[in-house]
């Protein structure tokens, strides 16, 4: 069998001279505290703090990294046991799925990783969480799951250990606008207080498209006894979710999953009209895209007033596989990049805010062609802007040598945010952030042998691109 060995330089270039200074770079900042202020793990985990079920439960099931590409195979969710909605016959078959059968598929598919970065991320939790020294493959596959879950059962791999072990010093969730965060407020009072918190995500009360839409603003009035048949009680709802967020979830910042990155700054007729179409189901595409679009300039204003770090997260055309979607529900790895305009699209909001210096947006995109075109000159020049790390698809060694190598000389480093993993995969972190310090540290390397800056610059660099920029950015000090 292929034995599984983790190189110590691994992703520090191929050039000697390169690796020296990249080693001497990690060293520094290797063992500094994972900070992951934007993600998508469980808040139960930490509140909770039971045991994780068994290797399929933890590796499988919630990562749509991994089983999208089984998929793609041609092997059925329903035999990973992908949760299904619909027919009650459906969603009995995913739950009886064999987790051993499903593991044994896992691995006997192992091989379709190979290059790609959850190939990386799960080497290294094998290796460094589990200690196997044997890759995994068909035949060692049994042997893989029980030890795995026979270690998921004892304390150590209690959540509230796990993030003790991997050094994780904060991690927010994110949560739909309708959340009662009943997790993060049993949460309060005790150790892991400061140590998880949530984000706000509105999709769900603000993306007119949505299946549940107009039943979600129904409910977003009964919470927060608002007239959401308004529009000016739904803006209203909406600022005293932001508030609930920020007292019981102690939420720093909000995320908004958008198409696109369009804003708008209508009349208030205007407003009132398109919403009330929107809220009666009557609205067209466009005409939703527009709602979306006048949501982001409402939100950024309410940003302005409460502080909150305002995401913008662009470009993924989501739930590309309609019967997948009709079988299975959301987020469910079929979520394709998309081109997404930035310079036309954030004017209106930028012409309204972008000068303001209460308010901070990070921008994401899946589209690389943006990144010295429109992002790092925008984020170059606006005092609101700064961009976020390499996303989603682009998280992947080739694609953060990328957004450094194209947006660093407009942007520079200050105007970057550090790493966020957004990751439903929680013993994936560790790999994910040392993927993000290992490619950093190469690049200040090549900047250095390159005799653009020297070594005292590059060193105090590596500590802000790990540590310092994330918590300014999301105001964490």
């Amino acid at each position: 069998m292929e034995q599984l060995k983790l190189h110590p330089d691994r992703l520090f270039s191929s050039d000697p001279s390169v690796i020296k200074i990249a080693r001497q770079l990690y060293e520094k900042i290797k063992d500094l505290p994972i900070i992951s202020p934007h993600g998508h793990t469980d808040p139960s985990w930490f509140n909770e703090n039971k045991n994780f079920g068994n290797a399929t439960e933890l590796f499988i099931k919630p990562d749509h990294y991994v089983f999208r590409m089984l998929y793609s195979q041609g092997i059925d969710l329903t035999t990973l046991g992908i949760p299904e909605h619909g027919l009650e016959g459906d969603m009995e078959r995913s739950r009886n799925a064999d987790p051993k059968k499903a593991w044994q598929i896992f691995a006997d598919n192992y091989h379709l990783f190979a290059g790609t970065p959850s190939g990386y991320w799960l080497d290294a939790v094998f290796s460094d969480v589990f200690n196997f020294t044997e890759k995994l493959c068909s035949v060692n596959a049994q042997d893989y799951y029980e030890k795995i879950t026979a270690a998921l059962a004892t304390k150590a791999f209690k959540p509230q250990a796990l993030m003790d072990r991997f050094n994780i010093e904060l991690i927010a969730t994110t949560e739909g606008a309708l959340d009662t965060l009943a997790h993060h407020k049993a949460i309060a009072g005790t150790s892991m207080e400061k140590r998880v918190i949530t984000s706000f995500r509105p999709d769900d009360v603000v993306d007119a498209s949505r299946e549940d839409f107009i039943e979600n603003i129904k409910k977003l009035g009964e919470l927060t006894s608002q007239n959401t048949a308004t529009w000016q009680g739904y803006l209203s709802a909406i600022q005293t979710r932001r508030d609930y967020f920020k007292q019981e979830g102690r939420a720093t910042a909000t995320d908004h999953g958008h198409p696109s990155a369009l804003t708008a700054d209508l009349s208030l007729n205007e407003c009132e009209a398109l919403f009330e179409k929107c809220r009666t189901g009557q609205a067209t595409e466009q005409e939703q895209e527009l709602f979306r679009a006048q949501m982001l300039t409402e939100l950024a204003g309410m940003s302005i007033k409460d502080g909150l770090v305002m995401q913008i997260h662009p470009g993924a055309h989501r739930n590309h596989n309609l019967p997948i979607f009709n079988q299975f529900g959301r987020d469910k790895g079929a979520d394709i990049p998309s081109q997404t305009e930035y310079v036309n699209a954030l004017k209106p909001l930028l012409s309204k805010y972008g000068n303001n210096p209460n308010l901070k947006i990070i921008l994401f995109t899946l589209d690389e062609t943006t990144y010295s075109r429109e992002l790092a000159p925008l984020a170059g020049h606006y005092p609101s802007l700064k961009l976020g790390p390499a996303w989603w698809f682009h998280d992947s060694p080739a694609g953060m040598l990328r957004f450094r190598q194209q947006a660093t000389e407009t942007a520079g480093f200050y105007n970057t945010v550090g790493f966020n993993d957004d990751t439903r995969a929680f013993l994936s972190i560790p790999a994910r952030h040392d993927v993000a310090r290992r490619v950093d540290c190469r690049y200040l390397a090549e900047l250095v042998t390159n005799h653009q800056i020297n070594e005292e610059t590059a060193h105090t660099l590596a500590y802000q691109l790990t540590y310092g920029l994330v918590k300014k950015a999301y105001k964490l000090d």
